[in-house]
């Protein structure tokens, strides 16, 4: 059974100072099925960041539809789903892990990996016993757990990002690149988190670089070039 379905996909930007139009991701068609990892390789600027970028709304597709199977709402359009919908979809269904740390201020890491649970009805006691086994599996330093990441190393950053995501053992995972900063070690850790979520019925779609990583993990490889899949 398909979780995701995307149809006729496209984004495109529009710089003003240039007065042009930007083409990113063009006809982009697939089905994601549930359980199954699709890995999106390709060369840099070629819009694999906004593909996923589109299914998490942070983009409103200019073209096509992103259709999403899910628990609350049955079937539900992604790209004409109401702002509340979206946020309860991200809250209680739909991860993100990005490169870059987006973070409330004054919020500690610890506090950052407990948010997502608590969002999603945990009491606080074991969102914290939790975070703390998250944060202790991706080798975050404990002696970091109460400190504001501002200060942390990318890599840091990327760690805290995949714990605040996984914690909450979502139903669809987007990965924009969940190794580009890590350590060999770390790598394994990730893969074999990932093979977990995966085995315990998560659906995926994630961006990589890293060919090697991918070998063994995803179940179907999609190159964009130019925009579209080849």
């Amino acid at each position: 059974m398909s979780i995701l379905e995307i149809q006729g996909l496209a984004k495109n930007f529009y710089l003003h100072h240039a007065n042009r139009d930007i083409h990113s991701c063009q006809n982009i068609d697939f089905v994601l099925e549930e359980g199954e990892f699709i890995g999106i390789v390709g060369r840099s600027g070629a819009g694999k960041s906004t593909i996923l970028k589109c299914i998490h709304r942070t983009y409103l597709p200019t073209e096509g539809d992103i259709v999403y199977e899910s628990l609350a709402y049955g079937r539900i359009s992604l790209a004409h789903a109401s702002e509340r919908e979206i946020l309860y979809l991200r809250n209680h269904e739909i991860g993100y892990v990005s490169q870059f740390l987006s973070i409330m201020p004054r919020t500690t890491a610890k506090e950052h990996v407990m948010q997502a649970l608590l969002e999603t009805g945990h009491d606080s006691g074991t969102a914290r016993e939790k975070a703390e086994e998250m944060l202790g599996y991706f080798r975050l330093p404990e002696d970091l757990w109460d400190i504001y990441p501002n200060t942390f190393s990318g890599g840091e950053r990327l760690r805290l990002n995949l714990a605040h995501t996984m914690v909450k053992n979502p139903r669809l995972m987007l990965l924009d690149e969940p190794t580009a900063s890590l350590d060999n070690k770390t790598k394994i850790l990730v893969k074999d988190m990932l093979l977990k979520l995966k085995q315990q019925g998560t659906s995926m779609i994630g961006i990589f670089h890293d060919l090697e990583f991918m070998d063994g993990l995803c179940d179907r490889v999609f190159n964009i070039s130019e925009g579209t899949f080849a």
